[in-house]
Protein backbone atom coordinates (compact mmCIF):
# COMPACT_ATOMS: atom_id res chain seq x y z
CA UNK A 1 0.00 0.00 0.00
CA UNK A 2 2.46 2.35 1.11
CA UNK A 3 4.71 1.89 -2.07
CA UNK A 4 1.46 2.21 -4.28
CA UNK A 5 1.12 5.93 -2.81
CA UNK A 6 4.95 6.32 -3.28
CA UNK A 7 4.24 5.06 -6.71
CA UNK A 8 1.27 7.58 -7.24
CA UNK A 9 2.44 10.31 -5.31
CA UNK A 10 6.27 11.19 -6.85
CA UNK A 11 4.60 11.38 -10.91
CA UNK A 12 1.92 13.84 -9.25
CA UNK A 13 4.54 15.91 -7.52
CA UNK A 14 6.84 16.02 -10.51
CA UNK A 15 3.59 17.00 -13.04
CA UNK A 16 2.82 19.52 -10.18
CA UNK A 17 6.05 21.16 -10.24
CA UNK A 18 6.83 21.36 -13.79
CA UNK A 19 3.11 22.98 -14.29
CA UNK A 20 3.50 25.23 -12.04
CA UNK A 21 7.60 25.70 -13.73
CA UNK A 22 5.61 26.83 -16.93
CA UNK A 23 2.86 28.44 -16.02
CA UNK A 24 5.49 31.07 -13.99
CA UNK A 25 7.62 31.45 -17.33
CA UNK A 26 4.31 32.23 -18.77
CA UNK A 27 3.23 35.15 -16.01
CA UNK A 28 6.89 35.79 -16.81
CA UNK A 29 6.20 36.59 -20.39
CA UNK A 30 3.69 38.14 -20.40
CA UNK A 31 4.95 40.73 -17.47
CA UNK A 32 7.92 41.35 -19.96
CA UNK A 33 5.10 41.79 -22.73
CA UNK A 34 3.10 44.70 -20.84
CA UNK A 35 6.36 46.14 -19.62
CA UNK A 36 7.34 46.63 -23.18
CA UNK A 37 4.27 48.22 -24.14
CA UNK A 38 4.53 50.46 -21.10
CA UNK A 39 8.10 51.87 -22.04
CA UNK A 40 6.67 52.16 -26.02
CA UNK A 41 3.88 54.16 -25.14
CA UNK A 42 5.65 56.00 -22.68
CA UNK A 43 8.37 56.84 -25.45
CA UNK A 44 5.66 57.86 -28.24
CA UNK A 45 4.57 60.55 -25.37
CA UNK A 46 7.77 62.12 -24.55
CA UNK A 47 7.96 62.51 -28.27
CA UNK A 48 4.66 63.76 -28.91
CA UNK A 49 4.90 66.04 -25.30
CA UNK A 50 8.42 67.39 -26.54
CA UNK A 51 6.94 67.93 -30.49
CA UNK A 52 4.08 70.01 -29.48
CA UNK A 53 6.38 71.93 -26.42
CA UNK A 54 8.80 72.55 -29.32
CA UNK A 55 5.96 73.90 -31.67
CA UNK A 56 4.45 76.52 -28.51
CA UNK A 57 8.43 77.86 -28.27
CA UNK A 58 8.21 78.24 -32.24
CA UNK A 59 5.37 80.14 -32.68
CA UNK A 60 6.34 82.80 -29.56
CA UNK A 61 9.63 83.13 -30.97
CA UNK A 62 7.87 84.13 -34.64
CA UNK A 63 5.40 86.59 -32.91
CA UNK A 64 6.01 90.47 -33.71
CA UNK A 65 6.29 91.57 -29.95
CA UNK A 66 9.77 89.03 -29.98
CA UNK A 67 11.47 89.82 -32.71
CA UNK A 68 10.56 93.67 -32.74
CA UNK A 69 11.53 93.58 -29.21
CA UNK A 70 15.02 92.17 -29.86
CA UNK A 71 15.70 94.00 -33.12
CA UNK A 72 15.26 97.43 -30.97
CA UNK A 73 18.15 96.09 -28.68
CA UNK A 74 20.10 94.48 -30.72
CA UNK A 75 19.97 97.06 -33.71
CA UNK A 76 18.55 100.26 -31.78
CA UNK A 77 18.94 102.07 -35.02
CA UNK A 78 17.22 99.99 -37.29
CA UNK A 79 13.61 101.15 -38.38
CA UNK A 80 11.19 99.12 -36.18
CA UNK A 81 7.05 99.34 -36.63
CA UNK A 82 5.91 102.21 -34.72
CA UNK A 83 2.90 99.96 -33.19
CA UNK A 84 5.57 97.78 -31.33
CA UNK A 85 5.19 97.62 -27.58
CA UNK A 86 8.55 96.48 -27.09
CA UNK A 87 10.73 98.98 -27.58
CA UNK A 88 12.67 98.44 -24.39
CA UNK A 89 13.38 95.44 -22.08
CA UNK A 90 10.79 95.82 -19.99
CA UNK A 91 8.08 96.26 -22.32
CA UNK A 92 9.44 92.35 -23.45
CA UNK A 93 10.07 90.34 -20.45
CA UNK A 94 6.09 91.70 -19.56
CA UNK A 95 5.34 90.08 -22.82
CA UNK A 96 7.35 87.19 -22.06
CA UNK A 97 4.92 86.92 -18.49
CA UNK A 98 2.40 86.94 -20.17
CA UNK A 99 2.92 84.52 -22.48
CA UNK A 100 3.99 82.11 -19.76
CA UNK A 101 1.03 82.73 -17.50
CA UNK A 102 -0.99 81.48 -20.66
CA UNK A 103 1.31 77.67 -20.60
CA UNK A 104 1.39 76.11 -17.94
CA UNK A 105 4.07 73.64 -18.95
CA UNK A 106 6.15 76.83 -19.31
CA UNK A 107 7.84 78.08 -15.77
CA UNK A 108 10.34 80.44 -17.97
CA UNK A 109 10.87 81.92 -20.56
CA UNK A 110 13.57 83.78 -21.74
CA UNK A 111 15.29 86.13 -25.13
CA UNK A 112 19.18 85.92 -25.39
CA UNK A 113 21.02 87.55 -27.73
CA UNK A 114 23.45 86.04 -30.25
CA UNK A 115 26.54 86.13 -27.84
CA UNK A 116 23.77 83.87 -25.36
CA UNK A 117 23.60 87.38 -23.42
CA UNK A 118 19.68 87.70 -21.89
CA UNK A 119 17.96 90.26 -23.18
CA UNK A 120 14.79 89.70 -21.33
CA UNK A 121 13.06 86.99 -19.18
CA UNK A 122 10.17 86.41 -17.23
CA UNK A 123 11.78 85.19 -14.29
CA UNK A 124 13.56 87.58 -12.14
CA UNK A 125 16.61 85.57 -12.64
CA UNK A 126 17.17 83.71 -15.72
CA UNK A 127 18.43 80.55 -16.54
CA UNK A 128 22.06 80.05 -17.72
CA UNK A 129 21.69 79.48 -21.30
CA UNK A 130 24.87 78.28 -24.17
CA UNK A 131 23.89 78.78 -27.79
CA UNK A 132 25.59 76.83 -30.23
CA UNK A 133 28.05 78.14 -32.31
CA UNK A 134 26.53 77.77 -35.55
CA UNK A 135 22.76 77.07 -35.81
CA UNK A 136 21.54 74.65 -38.22
CA UNK A 137 20.04 75.94 -42.25
CA UNK A 138 16.95 74.53 -41.14
CA UNK A 139 16.58 76.77 -37.66
CA UNK A 140 13.52 77.71 -38.16
CA UNK A 141 11.79 74.64 -37.96
CA UNK A 142 14.37 72.76 -35.34
CA UNK A 143 14.73 73.43 -31.87
CA UNK A 144 17.44 72.45 -29.78
CA UNK A 145 17.36 70.68 -25.90
CA UNK A 146 20.15 72.98 -24.52
CA UNK A 147 20.36 70.98 -21.22
CA UNK A 148 19.32 67.41 -20.14
CA UNK A 149 16.40 67.56 -17.99
CA UNK A 150 17.49 67.79 -14.24
CA UNK A 151 16.27 68.82 -10.54
CA UNK A 152 15.91 72.85 -10.45
CA UNK A 153 16.29 74.29 -7.29
CA UNK A 154 15.27 77.39 -8.04
CA UNK A 155 11.79 75.52 -9.37
CA UNK A 156 11.79 72.71 -7.08
CA UNK A 157 10.86 70.53 -9.79
CA UNK A 158 12.42 68.63 -12.90
CA UNK A 159 12.92 70.94 -15.84
CA UNK A 160 14.31 71.06 -19.38
CA UNK A 161 15.04 73.82 -21.66
CA UNK A 162 14.75 74.18 -25.60
CA UNK A 163 16.00 77.14 -27.31
CA UNK A 164 14.78 77.94 -30.79
CA UNK A 165 16.34 80.75 -33.22
CA UNK A 166 14.61 84.44 -33.42
CA UNK A 167 14.49 85.89 -36.83
CA UNK A 168 14.51 89.09 -38.22
CA UNK A 169 12.66 89.88 -40.83
CA UNK A 170 15.36 89.09 -43.45
CA UNK A 171 15.85 85.65 -41.98
CA UNK A 172 19.14 86.61 -40.00
CA UNK A 173 19.07 85.41 -36.63
CA UNK A 174 19.40 87.73 -33.67
CA UNK A 175 19.60 85.55 -30.97
CA UNK A 176 17.06 82.62 -29.46
CA UNK A 177 14.14 82.36 -27.24
CA UNK A 178 15.08 79.89 -24.26
CA UNK A 179 11.91 78.02 -22.78
CA UNK A 180 12.46 76.27 -19.35
CA UNK A 181 9.62 73.65 -19.17
CA UNK A 182 8.23 71.62 -16.03
CA UNK A 183 8.64 68.07 -16.62
CA UNK A 184 6.22 67.10 -14.10
CA UNK A 185 3.75 68.26 -16.41
CA UNK A 186 4.58 65.31 -18.46
CA UNK A 187 3.40 62.63 -16.04
CA UNK A 188 -0.04 62.28 -16.81
CA UNK A 189 1.12 61.36 -20.52
CA UNK A 190 3.32 59.04 -19.33
CA UNK A 191 0.32 56.13 -18.66
CA UNK A 192 -3.16 56.02 -19.21
CA UNK A 193 -5.40 55.08 -16.27
CA UNK A 194 -7.60 53.00 -18.72
CA UNK A 195 -5.67 51.90 -21.13
CA UNK A 196 -2.05 50.93 -20.16
CA UNK A 197 -1.12 47.74 -18.55
CA UNK A 198 -0.60 47.58 -14.84
CA UNK A 199 2.82 48.82 -13.64
CA UNK A 200 4.71 52.07 -12.77
CA UNK A 201 6.34 54.32 -15.56
CA UNK A 202 9.83 56.23 -14.59
CA UNK A 203 12.00 58.65 -16.25
CA UNK A 204 15.42 58.76 -14.50
CA UNK A 205 18.32 60.44 -15.45
CA UNK A 206 22.41 59.56 -16.50
CA UNK A 207 22.41 58.74 -12.43
CA UNK A 208 19.54 56.99 -11.82
CA UNK A 209 17.56 59.58 -10.37
CA UNK A 210 14.01 59.97 -10.87
CA UNK A 211 12.64 62.98 -12.89
CA UNK A 212 9.15 62.10 -13.00
CA UNK A 213 7.28 58.88 -12.27
CA UNK A 214 3.07 58.17 -13.82
CA UNK A 215 1.82 57.82 -10.29
CA UNK A 216 3.57 58.77 -7.26
CA UNK A 217 5.69 61.62 -5.81
CA UNK A 218 9.45 61.75 -7.53
CA UNK A 219 10.70 63.60 -4.80
CA UNK A 220 10.11 60.46 -2.10
CA UNK A 221 11.74 58.26 -3.82
CA UNK A 222 15.01 56.84 -3.73
CA UNK A 223 17.77 56.65 -6.81
CA UNK A 224 18.23 53.41 -8.21
CA UNK A 225 21.24 51.88 -7.42
CA UNK A 226 23.48 52.34 -10.39
CA UNK A 227 24.66 48.30 -10.87
CA UNK A 228 21.14 48.04 -11.36
CA UNK A 229 20.61 50.75 -13.82
CA UNK A 230 23.57 49.69 -15.46
CA UNK A 231 22.40 46.14 -16.31
CA UNK A 232 19.28 47.82 -17.15
CA UNK A 233 20.80 50.09 -19.84
CA UNK A 234 22.98 46.69 -21.09
CA UNK A 235 19.76 44.80 -21.89
CA UNK A 236 16.87 47.10 -23.02
CA UNK A 237 13.44 45.73 -23.72
CA UNK A 238 14.98 43.04 -21.25
CA UNK A 239 13.16 41.94 -18.09
CA UNK A 240 15.32 41.95 -14.78
CA UNK A 241 14.43 40.84 -10.88
CA UNK A 242 15.93 43.94 -8.72
CA UNK A 243 15.19 46.04 -5.92
CA UNK A 244 12.96 48.97 -7.15
CA UNK A 245 12.04 51.97 -6.83
CA UNK A 246 8.18 51.74 -5.74
CA UNK A 247 8.64 48.54 -4.19
CA UNK A 248 10.87 46.36 -2.42
CA UNK A 249 11.41 43.84 -4.95
CA UNK A 250 10.23 44.23 -8.31
CA UNK A 251 10.43 43.09 -12.45
CA UNK A 252 11.22 45.70 -14.46
CA UNK A 253 13.05 46.80 -18.03
CA UNK A 254 13.86 50.15 -19.47
CA UNK A 255 14.37 51.50 -22.86
CA UNK A 256 16.12 55.36 -24.08
CA UNK A 257 14.17 58.30 -25.09
CA UNK A 258 15.31 58.98 -28.55
CA UNK A 259 13.93 62.62 -27.68
CA UNK A 260 15.41 63.11 -24.10
CA UNK A 261 18.31 61.73 -22.79
CA UNK A 262 16.63 60.07 -20.24
CA UNK A 263 16.13 55.95 -19.05
CA UNK A 264 12.29 54.86 -18.94
CA UNK A 265 11.55 52.19 -16.91
CA UNK A 266 8.70 50.22 -16.11
CA UNK A 267 8.53 48.22 -13.36
CA UNK A 268 5.73 46.44 -11.44
CA UNK A 269 5.87 44.71 -7.67
CA UNK A 270 6.74 41.06 -8.38
CA UNK A 271 4.77 40.09 -5.51
CA UNK A 272 2.11 41.47 -7.20
CA UNK A 273 2.56 39.53 -10.05
CA UNK A 274 3.29 36.11 -8.69
CA UNK A 275 0.91 36.26 -5.56
CA UNK A 276 -2.32 34.04 -7.04
CA UNK A 277 0.78 31.97 -8.49
CA UNK A 278 2.19 31.62 -5.03
CA UNK A 279 -0.84 31.01 -3.40
CA UNK A 280 -1.36 27.88 -5.84
CA UNK A 281 1.54 27.02 -4.91
CA UNK A 282 1.34 26.70 -1.38
CA UNK A 283 -1.77 24.87 -1.77
CA UNK A 284 -0.33 22.45 -3.72
CA UNK A 285 3.04 22.07 -1.43
CA UNK A 286 0.84 21.76 1.79
CA UNK A 287 -1.78 18.85 0.14
CA UNK A 288 1.95 17.20 -0.84
CA UNK A 289 3.02 17.83 2.80
CA UNK A 290 -0.10 16.63 4.33
CA UNK A 291 -0.01 13.11 1.99
CA UNK A 292 3.90 12.36 2.75
CA UNK A 293 3.01 12.82 6.52
CA UNK A 294 0.15 10.32 6.39
CA UNK A 295 2.50 8.00 4.06
CA UNK A 296 4.96 8.12 6.99
CA UNK A 297 2.80 7.48 9.63
CA UNK A 298 1.71 4.53 8.04
CA UNK A 299 5.05 3.05 6.75
CA UNK A 300 6.49 4.26 11.00
CA UNK A 301 3.52 1.26 12.07
CA UNK A 302 4.23 -1.07 9.69
CA UNK A 303 7.96 -0.35 10.42
CA UNK A 304 7.61 -1.27 14.05
CA UNK A 305 5.56 -4.66 13.34
CA UNK A 306 7.62 -6.37 10.69
CA UNK A 307 10.30 -3.79 9.26
CA UNK A 308 12.30 -2.62 12.86
CA UNK A 309 13.83 -6.47 13.12
CA UNK A 310 14.72 -6.47 9.53
CA UNK A 311 16.63 -3.05 10.30
CA UNK A 312 18.73 -3.88 13.18
CA UNK A 313 19.71 -7.07 11.13
CA UNK A 314 20.71 -4.77 8.26
CA UNK A 315 22.13 -1.93 10.35
CA UNK A 316 24.45 -5.01 12.38
CA UNK A 317 25.28 -6.22 8.86
CA UNK A 318 26.40 -2.67 8.27
CA UNK A 319 28.44 -2.26 10.92
CA UNK A 320 30.31 -5.61 10.13
CA UNK A 321 30.72 -4.16 6.63
CA UNK A 322 32.14 -1.28 8.21
CA UNK A 323 35.07 -2.63 10.40
CA UNK A 324 32.82 -3.23 13.37
CA UNK A 325 32.94 -7.31 14.40
CA UNK A 326 31.93 -6.76 17.64
CA UNK A 327 28.42 -6.17 16.87
CA UNK A 328 26.01 -9.11 18.70
CA UNK A 329 22.02 -9.38 18.17
CA UNK A 330 19.72 -10.54 20.92
CA UNK A 331 17.52 -13.19 19.74
CA UNK A 332 14.26 -12.56 21.43
CA UNK A 333 11.70 -14.54 18.62
CA UNK A 334 11.29 -17.64 18.19
CA UNK A 335 10.39 -16.56 14.60
CA UNK A 336 11.69 -17.09 11.38
CA UNK A 337 13.57 -13.36 12.22
CA UNK A 338 14.64 -15.20 15.63
CA UNK A 339 16.77 -17.71 13.93
CA UNK A 340 17.88 -15.66 11.32
CA UNK A 341 19.57 -13.22 13.99
CA UNK A 342 20.71 -16.56 15.45
CA UNK A 343 22.93 -17.92 12.22
CA UNK A 344 24.06 -14.08 11.65
CA UNK A 345 25.74 -14.33 15.42
CA UNK A 346 27.11 -17.23 14.39
CA UNK A 347 28.28 -16.09 11.38
CA UNK A 348 29.75 -12.76 13.08
CA UNK A 349 31.76 -14.83 15.20
CA UNK A 350 33.23 -16.56 12.52
CA UNK A 351 34.27 -13.78 11.41
CA UNK A 352 35.71 -12.09 14.29
CA UNK A 353 38.09 -15.23 14.80
CA UNK A 354 39.10 -15.03 10.87
CA UNK A 355 39.86 -11.10 11.31
CA UNK A 356 42.01 -11.74 14.26
CA UNK A 357 44.16 -14.11 11.99
CA UNK A 358 44.29 -11.68 9.09
CA UNK A 359 44.96 -8.84 11.27
CA UNK A 360 48.11 -10.44 12.44
CA UNK A 361 49.54 -11.67 9.45
CA UNK A 362 49.21 -8.10 7.81
CA UNK A 363 51.20 -6.57 10.40
CA UNK A 364 53.71 -8.72 10.19
CA UNK A 365 53.43 -7.85 6.63
CA UNK A 366 53.48 -4.26 7.32
CA UNK A 367 56.43 -3.53 9.37
CA UNK A 368 58.51 -5.80 7.04
CA UNK A 369 57.11 -3.76 4.28
CA UNK A 370 57.97 -0.42 5.78
CA UNK A 371 61.50 -2.06 6.74
CA UNK A 372 61.95 -2.69 2.99
CA UNK A 373 60.93 0.71 2.10
CA UNK A 374 63.18 2.20 4.23
CA UNK A 375 66.01 0.47 2.64
CA UNK A 376 65.06 1.24 -0.75
CA UNK A 377 65.13 5.03 -0.06
CA UNK A 378 68.17 5.39 2.35
CA UNK A 379 71.75 5.65 2.04
CA UNK A 380 72.98 2.27 4.48
CA UNK A 381 76.36 3.92 5.65
CA UNK A 382 74.62 7.15 6.27
CA UNK A 383 70.94 6.92 7.56
CA UNK A 384 70.20 9.70 4.75
CA UNK A 385 68.18 9.20 1.42
CA UNK A 386 69.98 7.96 -1.38
CA UNK A 387 70.33 9.03 -4.65
CA UNK A 388 67.06 7.28 -6.49
CA UNK A 389 64.84 8.67 -3.66
CA UNK A 390 66.83 12.40 -4.45
CA UNK A 391 66.12 12.23 -7.83
CA UNK A 392 62.35 11.98 -7.10
CA UNK A 393 62.19 14.35 -4.39
CA UNK A 394 63.74 17.08 -6.95
CA UNK A 395 61.19 16.15 -9.76
CA UNK A 396 58.45 16.04 -7.15
CA UNK A 397 59.73 20.14 -5.99
CA UNK A 398 60.74 20.91 -9.76
CA UNK A 399 57.07 19.94 -10.66
CA UNK A 400 55.58 21.77 -7.23
CA UNK A 401 57.90 25.08 -8.22
CA UNK A 402 56.48 25.36 -12.15
CA UNK A 403 52.96 24.94 -10.29
CA UNK A 404 53.16 27.13 -7.74
CA UNK A 405 56.24 29.46 -8.19
CA UNK A 406 57.15 28.64 -4.57
CA UNK A 407 60.55 28.84 -4.46
CA UNK A 408 63.68 26.16 -3.32
CA UNK A 409 67.48 25.98 -3.26
CA UNK A 410 69.80 23.20 -3.45
CA UNK A 411 73.25 22.66 -1.38
CA UNK A 412 75.96 20.25 -3.26
CA UNK A 413 78.53 19.69 -0.83
CA UNK A 414 81.60 17.38 -0.38
CA UNK A 415 84.58 16.71 1.91
CA UNK A 416 87.36 18.76 1.07
CA UNK A 417 90.63 16.14 0.51
CA UNK A 418 88.00 13.23 1.60
CA UNK A 419 90.20 10.96 -0.81
CA UNK A 420 93.52 11.82 1.14
CA UNK A 421 91.95 10.84 4.47
CA UNK A 422 90.50 7.91 3.22
CA UNK A 423 94.18 6.89 2.18
CA UNK A 424 96.04 8.07 5.02
CA UNK A 425 93.77 6.70 7.91
CA UNK A 426 91.76 4.13 5.96
CA UNK A 427 87.85 3.24 4.26
CA UNK A 428 86.72 2.69 8.13
CA UNK A 429 87.71 6.21 9.63
CA UNK A 430 86.58 7.67 5.91
CA UNK A 431 83.28 6.00 6.31
CA UNK A 432 83.03 7.21 9.95
CA UNK A 433 83.65 10.99 8.83
CA UNK A 434 80.89 10.80 6.16
CA UNK A 435 78.54 9.45 8.86
CA UNK A 436 79.35 12.15 11.28
CA UNK A 437 79.21 14.82 8.38
CA UNK A 438 75.23 13.15 8.11
CA UNK A 439 74.55 13.59 11.46
CA UNK A 440 75.58 17.62 11.37
CA UNK A 441 73.24 17.81 8.12
CA UNK A 442 70.18 16.59 9.65
CA UNK A 443 70.22 18.64 12.76
CA UNK A 444 70.89 21.46 10.49
CA UNK A 445 67.69 21.74 8.17
CA UNK A 446 64.03 21.78 9.15
CA UNK A 447 61.71 18.84 8.86
CA UNK A 448 60.31 19.93 6.17
CA UNK A 449 64.18 19.97 4.24
CA UNK A 450 65.97 16.99 2.55
CA UNK A 451 69.51 15.61 2.90
CA UNK A 452 70.55 13.28 0.61
CA UNK A 453 73.97 11.31 0.00
CA UNK A 454 74.65 12.16 -3.94
CA UNK A 455 77.72 9.71 -3.92
CA UNK A 456 81.02 9.17 -2.40
CA UNK A 457 81.97 11.61 0.11
CA UNK A 458 79.05 14.20 -1.80
CA UNK A 459 75.78 15.05 -0.07
CA UNK A 460 72.96 17.22 -1.18
CA UNK A 461 70.05 19.23 0.94
CA UNK A 462 67.19 20.55 -0.67
CA UNK A 463 65.60 23.47 1.16
CA UNK A 464 62.24 23.86 0.51
CA UNK A 465 60.54 27.70 0.40
CA UNK A 466 63.97 29.16 0.89
CA UNK A 467 65.69 31.82 -0.68
CA UNK A 468 69.26 31.91 -1.56
CA UNK A 469 70.43 34.75 1.15
CA UNK A 470 68.97 32.04 3.71
CA UNK A 471 70.14 29.45 1.69
CA UNK A 472 74.00 30.76 2.24
CA UNK A 473 73.02 30.89 5.95
CA UNK A 474 72.91 27.75 6.35
CA UNK A 475 75.21 26.24 4.24
CA UNK A 476 77.30 28.53 6.22
CA UNK A 477 75.99 26.77 9.70
CA UNK A 478 76.97 23.79 8.58
CA UNK A 479 80.02 24.28 6.91
CA UNK A 480 81.02 26.15 10.25
CA UNK A 481 79.44 23.19 12.16
CA UNK A 482 81.75 20.79 10.53
CA UNK A 483 85.09 22.45 10.21
CA UNK A 484 84.41 22.72 14.81
CA UNK A 485 83.81 18.85 14.70
CA UNK A 486 87.08 17.16 15.49
CA UNK A 487 87.43 13.39 14.87
CA UNK A 488 90.07 11.56 16.84
CA UNK A 489 91.80 8.35 15.50
CA UNK A 490 95.17 6.49 16.56
CA UNK A 491 96.09 9.00 18.60
CA UNK A 492 95.41 11.80 16.12
CA UNK A 493 92.94 14.88 15.76
CA UNK A 494 91.49 14.82 11.81
CA UNK A 495 90.00 18.00 10.81
CA UNK A 496 87.38 17.96 8.21
CA UNK A 497 86.09 20.68 6.08
CA UNK A 498 83.49 21.08 3.55
CA UNK A 499 83.27 22.78 0.54
CA UNK A 500 79.38 23.92 -0.79
CA UNK A 501 77.32 25.07 -3.78
CA UNK A 502 74.31 26.55 -3.48
CA UNK A 503 72.05 27.39 -6.50
CA UNK A 504 68.06 28.54 -6.63
CA UNK A 505 65.66 27.24 -9.18
CA UNK A 506 64.67 28.52 -11.69
CA UNK A 507 62.20 28.64 -14.68
CA UNK A 508 64.67 27.15 -17.00
CA UNK A 509 65.38 23.81 -14.56
CA UNK A 510 63.62 21.43 -16.74
CA UNK A 511 65.06 18.35 -15.05
CA UNK A 512 66.90 17.41 -12.06
CA UNK A 513 70.20 16.97 -14.26
CA UNK A 514 70.11 20.72 -14.54
CA UNK A 515 69.80 21.12 -11.50
CA UNK A 516 72.29 18.81 -10.30
CA UNK A 517 75.09 20.50 -13.19
CA UNK A 518 74.28 23.89 -12.01
CA UNK A 519 75.11 22.74 -8.47
CA UNK A 520 78.13 20.87 -9.46
CA UNK A 521 79.10 24.30 -11.14
CA UNK A 522 78.94 26.32 -8.02
CA UNK A 523 80.81 23.47 -5.95
CA UNK A 524 83.97 23.79 -8.28
CA UNK A 525 83.45 27.60 -7.51
CA UNK A 526 83.93 27.28 -4.00
CA UNK A 527 86.89 24.69 -4.30
CA UNK A 528 88.34 27.08 -6.83
CA UNK A 529 87.55 29.72 -4.83
CA UNK A 530 89.95 27.86 -2.03
CA UNK A 531 87.41 25.62 -0.36
CA UNK A 532 85.83 25.19 3.04
CA UNK A 533 83.48 28.17 1.94
CA UNK A 534 80.42 27.61 0.46
CA UNK A 535 79.46 29.50 -3.25
CA UNK A 536 76.34 30.76 -4.48
CA UNK A 537 75.66 30.68 -8.60
CA UNK A 538 72.89 32.60 -9.85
Amino acid sequence: MVFAIIATLIPSLGLGLLSFRQNEAQISDNVTRELRTLTSDASREIELWIDKRAHEVRVSSTSNAVIDGLSAIARPQANIRANTVTKNPQALAHYLRSVQEKLDTFRELTVVNADGQVVASSAAAAAAVTLPDEWPPNSLTEGLVITPPHWDEQYTTTTLSIAVPVLSYDNLIMGALVAVLDLRTLQPHLKSAKKSPPGEVLLLDRDGRILVSSQIDAEKLKQLDASVLRRLQSQPGESLVFQGMTHREVIGLADVSENLPVTIVAERDRGEVYSAWVELRDMFLALVSALVIVVAAVAFQMGRSIVGPLQRLIGAADRIAGGDLEVRLTATRNDELGHLTQVFNQMADKLRHSHAEIMATNQAMQQQNQVLETLSITDSLTGLYNRSKLDAILSDELARFKRTQREFTLLMMDIDYFKTLNDTYGHITGDEILTAVARILVQSIRSIDYAARYGGDEFIIILVETSTDQALKTAERVRSQVENMRYSTNDSIIAVTVSIGVVQCQSGDMTPTAVFARADSALYGAKHAGRNRAFCVS
